[in-house]
């Protein structure tokens, strides 16, 4: 064993320091100590309460770690909480006052210590806070989400001392008297929850990418197939609230427990499995764990010949669903078949053309390269709607930016490419998200607004469509709408590669209601989730120029041109309209 390997954890660290330490003993050294035991021996309670450690003590400052997020802000919230009652009979200037940050990131452990930036932030953190305030990361954030009732100020990107990037703080800026929210309040299994009406909110669950332990294409071909169609069938019980499949493919091959999913996902229950050859069987094995107390609700196996795949995949979805809502019948099952293709040498070329724009970003070259793989990909299995609806979308983006010569030809095939797919196969909601995507991107709103309801109603965890539904409303001027649809897709759907995207549309939508700095907010998150993405960059440089940041814009724009060097007006106007891109040619920063 090598000794000097470092042990790392993912943790939610908190930092506690007392604001003015020096000032306060310096006027009353014994009264303030006293004052400082009390409150230490009040945090030390609340840590042990809420499932912390206390790492150490350094003089007025408090170091704890804790296994979520959510009980490190519980025990945040409870500590200011209470130590501003103690507080309210003093003056202002003999309050003992904390300051605390919380921060989610990787510390090393060792001899009972933490160390690394993961720590070194949330002190960082504790300085930006209030005296009696709480300070936060944007990755506890984002773990936080809606689970308990507090309300959130972005207060900026902030330099601090050490740390490399700039960090993205928030403030609590309001907290509820009773600061649990309604998830915390059942922790029945699905079917208890069902039949008693005793969950306080929809429950909340992931679909795994179940695990192939064979390099055979077919069986991982099965693995992507049972994770669907769970995916899309498990959204359709009412009352469910389902975390998209794009979110859960970047668990695939990583060995993450359901406890873990459940704070970066906010889920209550995971679905997870498993499948190998066993001589000349297949063997699949599913389980459903509540990811609130580890509880494994359900498990099966299943063994099936090699040649019975497509059966097996019925069985093992009706299996699960009919655990967790034995009301679904088998009809609705089939309705819900998939159409993939039986060459799995189209489905490759369906999937590389998928990774050409999220591993190398938008540019007029990987939208020719993802085109010509699906052109390859319909011509190997002709009746492959899926390949054809997303053909046409990327036809219909091209079309938008200009991203080739001939455009009245681009926006002529993508129409050809989705009446294809539309014929094939008119009731699956990636086909008809797809479909109604790259209708609206050529103008056929109140089609595409057709098409995009039925997807999301036929898989309302299909982010992609809720997306497309949200521009597609923005575009026939219902922006509010819009705004909400695309904000549920980015919910159900948080690590999604198509985030950067959505986000430079979802800002420029509340740039056009007026809501600047939201915008910006939005703007700025989504430069960060795709570096090699420009619109994004475009986006941005015009809120700054309205709220006449002109540095800021030029150096906005500039690393835009840096990522597309034909960016010019013409080729932005489909991304924030003949208005946005006028304002950015007469400040002379696009031509």
């Amino acid at each position: 064993m090598n000794s000097n390997r470092l042990t790392r954890k993912l943790a939610a660290i908190l930092y506690a320091d007392v604001a003015g330490y020096s000032r306060l003993t310096g006027e009353d050294e014994e009264g303030t100590h006293l004052a400082l035991r009390e409150h230490l021996d009040y945090v030390s309670a609340s840590v042990g309460e809420h499932c912390g450690t206390i790492v150490h003590y350094a003089g007025d400052a408090v170091l704890a770690d804790f296994r979520t997020v959510t009980e490190a802000l519980k025990c945040a919230i409870d500590i200011q909480n209470q130590l501003g009652k103690r507080n309210d009979q003093l003056t202002d200037s003999r309050k003992v006052q904390f300051r605390i940050g919380v921060n989610l990131g990787e510390v090393i452990e060792d001899r009972g210590e933490i160390y690394g930036d993961g720590v070194n932030v949330a002190a960082r953190l504790e300085s930006l806070a209030e005296p009696g305030g709480i300070c936060i990361s944007e990755s506890a954030r984002t773990a936080a989400g809606k689970k308990l009732a507090a309300t959130y100020e972005f207060i900026g990107e902030r330099e601090v001392k050490n740390i490399a990037e700039p960090v993205r703080a928030y403030r609590i800026a309001k907290i509820a008297a009773d600061y649990d929210s309604a998830e915390n309040g059942s922790t029945k299994s699905v079917k208890a929850s069902l039949e008693h009406g005793s969950a306080k909110q929809r429950p909340t669950l992931v679909v795994v990418p179940f695990v192939c332990m064979a390099e055979k294409r077919d069986l991982e071909f099965l693995a992507w197939g049972l994770t669907e169609d769970l995916t899309t069938l498990l959204a359709r019980v009412p009352g469910f609230f389902v975390i998209s499949r794009s979110s859960a493919l970047a668990y695939k091959d990583k060995h993450v427990d359901s406890g873990q999913l459940a704070q970066d996902l906010g889920v209550r229950y995971v679905i997870e499995g498993s499948l190998r050859p066993v001589g000349q069987k297949v063997r699949v094995s599913a389980q459903l764990i509540d990811a609130s107390n580890q509880a494994h609700l359900w498990a099966e196996r299943f063994d099936r010949a090699a040649d019975e795949l497509l059966e097996l995949q019925d069985d093992i979805t009706q299996a699960i669903v009919a655990r967790i809502e034995p009301e679904l019948a088998r009809a609705e099952l089939t309705r819900l078949r998939r159409h993939h293709p039986s060459n799995l040498d189209a489905w490759e070329l369906y999937q590389r053309a998928h990774s050409e724009l999220s591993l190398k970003g938008w540019s007029k070259e990987t939208f020719q390269d993802s085109i010509h793989l699906l052109r390859e990909a319909v011509t190997l299995e002709p009746n492959f709607a899926l390949a054809h609806a997303y053909l046409s979308l990327l036809l219909a983006v091209s079309h938008l930016f200009h991203y080739a010569e001939d455009s009245t030809s681009l926006e002529e095939q993508a129409v050809d490419e989705a009446e294809k797919a539309m014929g094939i196969d008119s009731h699956d909601s990636a086909v008809l998200g797809y479909v109604g995507c790259a209708l609206a991107d050529i103008g056929h709103t109140r089609r595409a607004l057709e098409l995009l309801k039925q997807a999301v109603e036929y898989d309302p965890s299909n982010a992609q469509a809720w997306a497309a539904l949200g521009v597609a409303q923005i575009r026939g001027r219902y922006i509010r709408q819009g705004v909400e649809s695309l904000r549920h897709g980015i919910r159900i759907s948080p690590l999604d590669t198509r985030l950067a995207y959505w986000g430079t549309i979802l800002a420029n939508a509340l740039f056009r209601l007026g809501e600047t700095e939201q915008a910006l907010e939005e703007a700025r998150l989504a430069c960060r989730r795709h570096d090699r993405f420009s619109n994004s960059r475009v986006v941005l440089a015009m809120i700054l120029h309205s709220q006449n940041r002109n540095q800021e814009a030029i150096a906005a724009i500039e690393e835009a041109r840096r990522l597309s060097p034909d960016l010019c007006a013409d080729n932005v106007k489909g991304l924030i309209g003949q208005r946005g891109a006028k304002i950015l040619q007469d400040a002379g920063l696009l031509l």
